[in-house]
């Protein structure tokens, strides 16, 4: 089993944070899906923004079961303390550093995979965020800058060197960003140079895919991002080919249906309904990309306003998917 500090995760999955996405609502989700870990969307150090509705709610890990991870984001190091000991306060147990994100809002403020750039100043947060708290720190990074500048060992190391208790590597370089594909040598490379657990992220969409990286990188474990959305019992459909070695059968429409019933109003719930609304229409697009006429009703979905409306149309929709021809993820 996986061991980070003093959790012992059930299995080798983890819900990979993502901003605007990975909420309570998703997360709670996601682990009754059979995920071993999920980790909050990023809160940013800075503490003037410490009191927004946004990092408020994300603040908010009320009914959540542990081990509790926050990911935290900025490129100051006693800011990053400050705001690791202000997540241990609200229930973190786990405090995972950001330098993997390649969004340009997060890179131009020497934040994220900008940092890599900058290994004394990688030290720097290391040290003070591990220091400041009595809690696992974990990190998350990238392959390097870019890929004349693949430096994630270097850092693998620093990070083991500071007490880092994981890694997680995206296999792809900041001046990636989400194009091409994944690489997994590099993760492998960084599995053998460190003895902390390594996590393995990037491109992992099926229980093939995710044997196949585990094989590869001999990694501990796996984070799963994007291929959750609107997908979140991939986490048991791969536990169960990882255990195996067979295929789970598809979740068939009602149970779809349920699921997503279910999380639109948490959505609706956690948000309230006027901005529940508004975050639950993402959701539903992701839901049903795959679904016959999924486009068509996504536009209709979008028009609405009232939490009503959307249960009430989400029902219909399935029961006439119900009625015919559908193929499900």
């Amino acid at each position: 089993m996986i061991h980070i500090g003093p959790y012992e995760l059930k299995n080798k999955l983890i819900l990979a944070p993502m901003a605007g996405v990975t909420d309570r609502p998703f997360r709670l989700l996601c682990r009754k899906m059979g995920a071993g870990l999920a980790v909050s969307e990023m809160v940013i150090a800075d503490p003037t923004l410490w009191n927004t509705r946004k990092t408020r709610q994300r603040l908010n890990h009320d009914g959540e079961p542990g081990p509790r991870s926050v990911q935290i984001a900025g490129g100051d190091p006693e800011m990053l303390a400050a705001a690791a000991q202000m997540n241990q306060q609200h229930g973190a147990q786990i405090i995972d550093i950001n330098m993997g994100c390649p969004a340009k809002k997060v890179c131009n403020r020497a934040a994220g995979s900008a940092l890599l750039k900058d290994e004394p100043l990688v030290a720097s947060i290391l040290k003070a965020v591990v220091e400041a708290v009595d809690i696992p720190v974990t990190l998350k990074i990238r392959t390097g800058w870019d890929t004349s500048n693949k430096n994630a060992i270097t850092v693998a190391r620093m990070a083991e060197d500071a007490g880092i208790k994981a890694l997680a590597i995206h296999g792809r370089t900041r001046a990636c960003g989400y194009s091409g594909d994944a690489e997994y040598d590099t993760i492998a490379a960084v599995k053998q140079s460190i003895s902390i657990p390594v996590f393995a992220n990037g491109d992992i969409d099926s229980p093939e895919k995710a044997q196949f990286v585990l094989n590869h990188t001999q990694a501990d474990g796996l984070l799963i991002g994007r291929a959750a959305q609107g997908r979140p019992w991939i986490f048991r459909e791969i536990n169960h080919f990882l255990e195996t070695g067979e295929y789970l059968k598809a979740p068939d429409i009602t149970e779809v249906c349920n699921i997503l019933l279910s999380h639109i109003e948490e959505l609706h719930q956690f948000y309230g309904e006027h901005l529940g609304v508004r975050i639950a229409r993402k959701h539903v697009g992701w839901y049903l990309k795959s679904h016959k006429d999924g486009n068509d009703f996504r536009k209709t979905f979008n028009g609405f306003e009232s939490a009503a409306q959307q249960l009430a149309a989400i029902k219909l929709y399935f029961e006439s998917l119900s009625n015919g021809e559908d193929t499900t993820q």
